[in-house]
């Protein structure tokens, strides 16, 4: 039994380990490939050291010691959602990944891609409130129902929890801040509202948790209290700097240029 636990305990260790070792030298693959192919417009390296901060911060939420501490403790899983579902995914975001791939990949490939991005489906994918909904109204689900207690008992379960959180935090931040091409993605203003909405969220479920209203998850109250108080106050940090990165990706659509005077009029 002692050995099947090393061996299952290594496994664990040694798989997202590889993932994203992979993960990290093939954006710095396409990254040199993108410079090399065109030299003028180049790759940022402040994306490429965005891409893998995100990259670290994954690293530091799936592997130990942070990964064992989740599974004995409620504020341990807490920190790690907090990093897989809302600081991960801004910086992986804002590494631009899906400009990397349409500027290296074939343009017969590419133009698929675009396609793919431009369709119904993708287009009411990215809208921003089912990002919303997947990201910030699945925790309501997992919190407040016997979820969290039913897949925390199934390795499987678990591992599909944490690819939710990441792709759903990493849907929201392209809708809300990424520099990546999105056809759907609606104006500033209506981005923030978004926002808003989620932060406001995420203040109501922490504090429920803390008063102890609803919530589902069966651990020490201690832990549950100490969860509530992680989300409350990391939520805001990690939604505060998501909102800066709207701002540092924002860009004004241009003005039309307007003639000096009018037309004269015609006989």
């Amino acid at each position: 039994m002692h050995g099947h636990g090393t061996t299952v305990g290594a496994s664990a260790v040694a798989g997202p380990a590889v993932a994203l070792l992979i993960a990290a030298g093939l954006y710095v693959y396409l990254a040199r490939r993108a410079r090399r192919k065109n030299p003028v417009l180049g790759w940022g390296r402040w994306r490429t050291v965005s891409f893998l901060a995100g990259l670290a911060l994954l690293g530091v939420a799936l592997l130990p010691p942070l990964a064992p501490f989740a599974h004995a403790d409620f504020r341990g899983h807490t920190v790690q959602h907090l990093l897989i579902g809302m600081y991960a995914p801004p910086a992986l975001v804002l590494g631009a990944p899906v400009t990397l791939l349409l500027r290296t990949l074939p343009a017969a490939r590419g133009r698929r891609l675009t396609a793919v991005l431009h369709s119904l489906p993708a287009r009411a994918l990215a809208h921003p409130a089912s990002a919303l909904l997947l990201s910030t109204g699945s925790l309501a689900v997992l919190y407040f129902t016997p979820l969290y207690d039913v897949m925390s008992g199934h390795m499987a379960a678990h591992w599909l929890l944490h690819a939710h959180f990441l792709l759903s935090g990493c849907l929201f931040a392209y809708v809300i801040a990424g520099p990546d091409p999105a056809p759907a993605r609606p104006g500033v203003r209506t981005r923030l509202v978004y926002l808003g909405v989620a932060i406001a969220a995420h203040a109501v479920m922490s504090q429920l948790m803390y008063g102890g209203f609803g919530v589902a998850v069966h651990a020490p109250v201690e832990q549950v209290q100490g969860g509530a108080e992680i989300m409350y106050y990391g939520g805001d940090i990690a939604e505060l700097l998501l909102a800066a990165a709207l701002v540092t990706t924002w860009r004004p659509a241009p003005r039309r240029a307007h003639p000096p005077f009018p037309p004269l009029p015609t006989a």
